[in-house]
């Protein structure tokens, strides 16, 4: 029954019913983080080849390059390929980083600010602002704050960005200079951008010259079910006529080990001539061992995708856990909505106004973290105070059962006594 249909003593019985069922579960100890989505230590085991594919006399790449030296500051190029096969770019328009897309990502629009993507820096020309589609991601958003970037929140739809927004949005203010997508299995929602939205975000008039599109492709080979497609945004903008309006990253960070992985950046032939001109500013030479490993763990794009549906394997019955305890505990109530994504890391849950900080701030106390309220929103404030994200990634199946337990009976909880309150 609708928790808003139910009079004060029916609503009175299930804060006591699920009040005991609570203090029951509080008492059991529990202890169990799932702020972030990490892989678990049955995806990180598929790939302890890494730990033996390269010794001190077999460190050469395909072109005969010595990986134990300097040199090659764009990446192995056997690497670059298996990128710009998986990011729909070129391979000479590619270069291969560190572990962390982020760490490129904040020095893309680090460059931005102080020596211009195509025009004068940003930080000359007046107040800079980024469009942000939320609930997205943390991580993008604290580059924007630490870059003192001004943040303007626009809504995403299961078809992506809410593109009329958009469109009106950065065709009205040539300060707006970016926007920040995860265009496939969004973070936190799962959603896939249509091809449609990828269209106009690549044909949209911008009052900005140098409007850039930061393009996070995270998820893109992290299918649960495959048959999942998604528009190459480096095509889109370049039939459009704007090639240089799209930067684009991915990493293997959740392929292989965080710690341990590769990243990369891609755009357009005009782009990667500027920022191959700041990279060799910047280093003498990757990680190109590391690189090494990569390339011979994954020789070809089928290769990758093999290994993918073994993290796939593992990631289903973890998923499926998830939206099963909801629709068992929650479906019905009209308390809540939830994502059933086809692949990514995350579920993103929607509760009434109001209730979000105080379920998380609920299971903390009984033993469960999940990511704070309102980490989905620039500089944490969600204004509704409504979505949660559930990383349901790292636990056994059996802990994150008992987890959406505590969560779905803390939620109810919240929810009753505030429809009591506004009764």
């Amino acid at each position: 029954m609708r928790f808003d249909q139910m009079s004060k003593a029916e609503l009175a019985d299930v804060l006591g019913r699920e009040q005991a069922r609570y203090d029951a579960l509080k008492a059991e100890g529990l202890k169990l983080n799932m702020s972030r989505g990490i892989p678990s230590v049955e995806q990180l085991a598929l790939s302890k080849e890494f730990f033996h594919n390269v010794d001190f006399d077999d460190a050469f790449s395909e072109d005969g390059t010595d990986c134990r030296n300097y040199g090659v500051p764009f990446g192995l190029p056997e690497l670059r390929r298996l990128f710009a096969e998986i990011m729909g770019a070129d391979a000479d328009n590619v270069i291969v980083g560190g572990n962390s897309s982020l760490n490129l990502m904040f020095d893309m629009v680090s460059q931005g600010m102080l020596l211009g993507l195509g025009g004068e820096p940003w930080m000359k020309q007046g107040r800079v602002k980024f469009l942000c589609p939320v609930p997205g991601y943390d991580r993008h958003f604290k580059v924007c704050e630490t870059l003192g970037i001004e943040m303007i929140n626009v809504p995403m739809t299961p078809a992506g960005p809410d593109m009329d927004e958009i469109e009106r949005l950065a065709a009205g203010d040539d300060m707006i200079k970016g926007i920040w997508c995860v265009p496939k299995y969004s973070n936190p929602q799962g959603y896939i951008y249509s091809d449609e939205t990828v269209k106009r975000l690549a044909s949209m008039k911008t009052a900005a010259a140098d409007f850039r599109i930061f393009w996070d492709n995270a998820y893109v080979v992290h299918s649960l079910y495959g048959g999942d497609s998604l528009a190459s945004i480096i095509d889109e903008c370049a039939a459009a006529g704007n090639p240089d309006r799209p930067i684009v990253f991915a990493s293997t960070s959740k392929i292989v080990y965080a710690g341990g992985g590769v990243s990369a950046v891609a755009s357009s032939a005009g782009n990667m001539k500027l920022i191959k001109s700041r990279v060799t500013a910047q280093t003498i030479g990757p990680d190109k061992i590391n690189e090494l490993r990569h390339a011979r763990m994954f020789k070809t794009v089928s290769d990758l995708k093999a290994h993918m549906e073994r993290h796939a394997e593992i990631l289903r019955p973890k998923f499926k856990a998830v939206i099963e305890v909801f629709e068992k505990e929650l479906g019905g109530t009209g308390i809540a909505e939830w994502t059933n994504p086809r692949g990514g890391y995350f579920i993103s849950v929607d509760t009434l106004g109001g209730c979000a900080s105080e379920t998380v701030a609920m299971c903390k106390e009984a033993g469960v973290v999940f990511t704070p309220a309102g980490a989905t929103y620039p500089y944490g404030k969600d204004p509704s105070d409504r979505n949660i994200r559930i990383a349901p990634t790292s636990p056994s199946v059996d802990d994150l059962k008992k987890a959406m337990e505590l969560f779905c009976v803390s939620l109810k909880l919240v929810s009753a006594k505030r429809i009591m309150e506004n009764a």
